[in-house]
């Protein structure tokens, strides 16, 4: 019997590379390295064999895709930010069978959903980055989601977090699942972005995020659930949230009422809103 001990919803912005980098911005990410480094440590506690991460820099725009390969590896260097991720080295372990396993259910459930083996198809940094400065071992297994659906709903996504928790719970794994992406997401305005590195793009985003922070601590994810689709319109959520959609689909939805522990306290990131969270499953 699979069960689900872990579940945390992280930031990966490439400005925790050049907050390791000599220079001016030295040190200028390390409360957001070091919650993802304690999620980490929080993981190898728990004796978790696959981490899922649903991963908001995965576009796909008809259905949803599961990227279920045996094993990943390679040298990785993002053509969004070339000048922040470059020649990211990774290796890990796949998990075919419980990434084939959410595909068949989640479809049963009236979502097509896709789970791929093909050696050519390479994750994204969404979900590279919270594993390497979460320093993830590379014996864990590793299934990557794509969470930017461009023309999905959040009633679809709430029913593949529901399959995600299906098929841990007939698996024999231990997992954690990490939502991989930011709360409001409008970066700044191309001609000002460099020097809104430590900005909002917008104070009222910054105050939407602050609410809904506020409501997940509190453990209201009744209220949570139910502004969630304007929300990740209106303040330009990351992937359209469909992360958050597919974590608390798989938590309970609006019967969810944990209340969220902070692990690095809200930020600004060139114009985005950014935390790291520890979801409670007791």
């Amino acid at each position: 019997m699979g069960e689900l001990v872990f579940a945390a919803k992280v930031t990966h912005v490439p400005s925790m590379f050049i907050s390791e980098m000599p220079g001016a911005h030295h040190g200028c990410r390390q409360a957001a390295i070091d919650g993802l480094r304690q999620i980490g440590a929080r993981i190898k506690a728990l004796n978790v064999d696959t981490v899922i991460v649903l991963d908001t820099h995965w576009l796909v725009n008809a259905g949803y895709h599961v990227n279920a390969n045996e094993s990943f590896k390679g040298c990785y260097t993002s053509n969004e930010f070339p000048h922040f991720i470059q020649n990211l080295n990774y290796a890990y372990r796949g998990n075919p069978e419980l990434g084939d396993a959410i595909a068949t259910i989640a479809t049963a459930m009236g979502v097509r959903t896709r789970s791929h083996h093909i050696s050519t198809l390479d994750v994204e940094y969404g979900t590279l980055v919270p594993l390497r400065f979460m320093g993830a071992d590379p014996s864990l297994r590793v299934i990557s989601i794509a969470a930017w659906v461009a023309f999905g709903t959040m009633e679809e996504s709430r029913k593949v977090g529901e399959a995600i928790g299906a098929a841990i719970a007939a698996s024999d794994c231990r997992v954690a699942v990490l939502a991989s992406g930011s709360l409001s997401h409008r970066i700044h305005d191309n001609r000002v972005v460099d020097a809104g590195t430590f900005t909002i793009s917008d104070e009222f985003y910054q105050q939407v995020d602050l609410r809904a922070i506020e409501l997940w601590q509190q453990g209201r994810f009744r209220e949570f659930t139910a502004m969630l689709p304007t929300y990740s319109k209106t303040c330009y959520g990351e992937g359209y949230m469909h992360d958050t959609a597919m974590l608390l689909g798989l938590l309970g939805w609006d019967q969810y009422h944990g209340h969220v522990e902070i692990l690095t306290p809200y930020f600004a990131s060139s114009g985005t809103g950014q935390v790291n969270a520890v979801f409670p499953l007791h």
